[in-house]
């Protein structure tokens, strides 16, 4: 393809925008509610992921041995069960931490009268979780070795957990599918109106040779820009709002800086921008070709 016949189908695009201005002010407006919907939606569910996320992460299970048993064998189940892919972290916990532990948290004060360790068979491994709707698969490995006395865990809180994780993959597919088809949609009629439009000019064209790429690749173009468009602008609206929603919140709710952390703006647009930039050309491609295809016959 010359360059200048690229160039002329980047303009036709432009212009085509500007034909239907009511059409295409109606369409970048529709995207860019679609999108700014989704930017929304997609910072709350990273936000609330990444929440869930660091709550997995202090998630434990806690391995107790057999009495008397050797410090040797103590630490082969260490290890053991270290090279488990359930498994991210493993501390071990001696009787006197446990100890010191326990009376910090539930004694206090009260702890003065006793002056030997009832802890004294409680050391214990406690075993942290890379995903906790694998803390069943673990346990049972961990109980099915020689020198394990029991095993605690967190079951109704994993599961809890586990739960929230696949409602929030469920919701996320299902509107993201919604929105695409809205826009896809939306698009399509844009460009119906637009043929319609050109037809004659179009006709004209084909009769002194312009081949089919040429005609259909300004509806194309014309697509991708109001994809683009539409795109954009809630992603600045998201930068600015977002901003001021987080500061809100750490100004008017300082007490939960210390129980939840939300994830920066800058965490969240590193993915945002690239996803929303690739949603909105690509549905205005793929729903402008579509549509070129099925209505325009050259």
């Amino acid at each position: 393809m010359r360059i200048s016949t690229f160039f002329y189908t980047i303009r036709q695009g432009f212009r085509n925008i500007f034909r239907n201005k009511s059409f295409t002010l109606a369409s970048i407006a529709t995207i860019g509610a679609c999108l700014f919907l989704f930017g929304l939606f997609y910072s709350i569910i990273a936000n609330f992921q990444y929440i869930v996320k660091n709550a997995e992460q202090k998630v434990y299970i806690t391995v107790f041995f057999d009495e008397g048993l050797e410090d040797v064998r103590k630490q082969e189940i260490g290890e053991m069960i270290a090279r488990r892919t359930e498994v991210s972290e493993i501390h071990y916990v001696s009787a006197d931490e446990a100890w010191e532990t326990f009376k910090h948290d539930w004694l206090k004060e009260y702890s003065d009268g006793f002056t030997e360790n009832p802890l004294a068979n409680s050391d214990n491994y406690r075993v942290y979780l890379s995903d906790v709707s694998m803390q069943s698969a673990l346990v049972t490995y961990v109980l099915s070795v020689q020198g394990v006395r029991k095993v605690n865990r967190f079951e109704v809180l994993s599961s809890t957990l586990t739960g929230i994780n696949a409602l929030i993959a469920y919701t996320s597919v299902g509107i993201i599918a919604i929105l695409l088809a809205v826009a896809v949609f939306l698009i399509s009629n844009t460009v119906t109106i637009g043929i319609s439009v050109r037809k004659e000019e179009i006709n004209i064209m084909k009769y002194i040779g312009a081949t089919d790429f040429f005609v259909r690749s300004p509806f194309v173009i014309e697509g991708m820009l109001i994809g683009l468009i539409g795109a954009a602008l809630p992603l600045v609206t998201i930068y600015f709002l977002y901003n001021k929603v987080m500061e809100y919140m750490m100004e008017r709710f300082t007490m939960l800086s210390g129980l939840l952390s939300f994830l920066t703006v800058s965490e969240i647009f590193h993915v945002l921008i690239p996803v929303s930039l690739g949603i909105g050309i690509g549905i205005g491609f793929f729903g402008s070709f579509a549509t070129v295809k099925k209505h325009l016959r050259v």
